[in-house]
């Protein structure tokens, strides 16, 4: 199979925000309890965080992280995870059926995110609660003193303000399992509402207003543009949700969603268009992606288990295995973000440990990386900087959800200050090796400084704590540059990660 594709220096999309690899973490399932806390296990720092887990998530190199939810935060009360914890209450989390202990709140996941070097992204409740609620918990964290509630957080141990600065206006309030649930006008007065209140207390805030909960909706697009009219002047991002999976085992149409996404992409900007249009708008308004990843595997029986089970507390939820084929369509979508970074300034995996993760940990035993983990790594330690256009002409195929989807998926990035290239290349054909050659216009030279590849396992092998780096990456060869292009075989169902240095 022959493909050739070009770049150029000049031809670029744009500056791609670091927070394009942030991630999310939920007070569900074991994703904080024995996932990032452990109390009692032998890897526990002196607050009971796991500090083989925070070296896993450290190697991501993630720039921000959203928290505490998710379905989660609709019906959750900030208050009742502050103070001794000895007084904190046992909940019902109504979102997944279980109990929660609250052992975890806002000042221990903070202590977690600055151990990890990651920017705080939080979310209030607008379903059960409201307004003045989201005042309250704004000022707790935000406010330096002098205020009820920032005289509290001081007295809590905390003398400095977090001074967060990136705020989810509820979440998925267009979906009718939500706590709170509201029709899209009503939400966006609500949302429209906080925000002008919150900046007030966080001047320079950013305000994430909920989109869709997944393009299957049958309110999508309609809800996007009724509650931007609403609020367009007031946010700065609307997110964007959807999982992925592959129950039909047609790998071809798997990773056709990867076009689909963009589709989603270039739907909402173009509501959003429309509505800055309508109001005379001068502000701009970017798309927030920030749940996604692979979820099949055993999301049926899950949704059983969390429907008939007697309110555990931290229950196995959500747990997938996630195999090669997996690791392979990751790589892809983050192309698909790459290429989209105009649009999508923030997206986050979701979500972070052992709940749909990249990371698993066994409660008392060893964490590990899944295979997803390599292909977001990649992405976010090497697609900084500037997003590139990418010409590709080779062979394409037609599947249910998309027509036309190119074998071979490239997208670029270009790192002015390090004088870098990366390429990251997945080739989609199920049995054919891709003969690549790529121009690389406007460099003067290029050559290979590192090649990295995973290539060659069998579509459903996956790691697991007896065998943690089953798939991994390895040392890629016989890609190289020629006379101005880079030129190389590409094996069949294989995701390449090539750095180069440029002139």
């Amino acid at each position: 199979m022959k493909v050739n594709a070009a770049l150029h220096r000049d031809f670029r999309i744009g500056t791609i925000d670091d927070r394009l690899y942030a991630a999310f973490i939920e007070h569900m399932g074991r994703a904080i309890y024995s996932g990032i806390y452990e109390p009692g296990h032998p890897e526990a720092d002196h607050m009971g965080f796991r500090k083989d887990v925070m070296e896993l998530v450290k190697g991501l190199n993630i720039p921000a992280i959203r928290y505490p939810g998710g379905n989660f935060v609709s019906a959750y009360d900030w208050k009742d995870g502050i103070g001794p914890k000895e007084d904190r209450p046992m909940r019902m989390d109504l979102a997944w059926r279980s109990r929660e202990s609250n052992q975890v709140g806002i000042n221990e996941f903070a202590h977690w995110a600055k151990e990890t070097d990651i920017e705080m992204m939080l979310a209030v409740n607008l379903g059960s609660k409201g307004l003045q609620d989201a005042r309250d918990f704004v000022e707790y964290v935000n406010m330096p003193g002098g205020t009820f509630w920032s005289d509290l957080r001081k007295s809590h141990g905390v003398e400095d303000p977090y001074d967060v600065k990136m705020w989810c206006l509820g979440n998925e309030m267009d979906g009718p399992w939500q706590i709170g649930h509201k029709e899209a006008k009503e939400y966006g007065r609500i949302a429209d509402e906080t925000a002008k209140a919150l900046r007030q207390i966080t001047p320079g805030a950013e305000f994430i207003v909920c989109g869709s909960s997944n393009d299957g909706m049958a309110t999508y697009p309609e809800w996007e543009r009724q509650v931007l009219d609403e609020c367009y002047e007031n946010v700065h991002y609307i997110s964007l949700h959807k999982y992925f999976g592959n129950s039909s085992k047609d790998t071809l149409n798997f990773f056709g969603k990867i076009e689909e996404t963009g589709r989603y992409i270039q739907a909402i900007g173009g509501v959003i268009d429309f509505i800055k249009a309508k109001k005379r708008a001068k502000n701009d308004v970017y798309i927030c992606f920030d749940e996604w990843n692979v979820w099949y595997h055993i999301r049926e029986e899950d949704h059983k288990r969390w429907h008939t089970w007697d309110w555990p507390e931290a229950p196995a939820l959500l747990e997938e295995d996630y195999n090669f084929e997996d690791a392979l369509f990751i790589g892809g979508l983050l192309n698909e973000f790459i290429r989209r970074s105009d649009r999508v300034r923030i997206a986050c995996i979701a979500q972070l440990v052992n709940v749909i993760a990249p990371i698993r940990a066994e409660k008392g035993g060893p964490a590990w990386r899944q295979t997803i983990y390599w292909p977001y790594q990649f992405a976010s330690l090497h697609g900084r900087g500037e997003a590139l256009n990418v010409s590709v002409d080779g062979p394409t195929y037609n599947c249910e959800v998309a027509s036309d989807v190119p074998y071979m998926d490239i997208a670029a990035t270009w790192d002015r200050a390090a004088g870098t290239v990366t390429v990251f290349a997945l080739n989609r054909h199920l049995t054919e090796t891709a003969e690549l050659s790529m121009s690389l216009t406007g460099f003067d030279s290029a050559e290979v400084i590192m090649h990295k590849v995973m290539e060659g396992h069998d579509l459903e092998a996956t790691n697991g704590p007896d065998k943690p780096d089953a798939i991994a990456p390895t040392d890629g060869k016989g890609i190289g540059v020629d006379d101005g292009s880079l030129k190389g075989s590409l094996a069949p169902l294989s995701y390449h990660v090539v750095k180069l240095k440029v002139g």
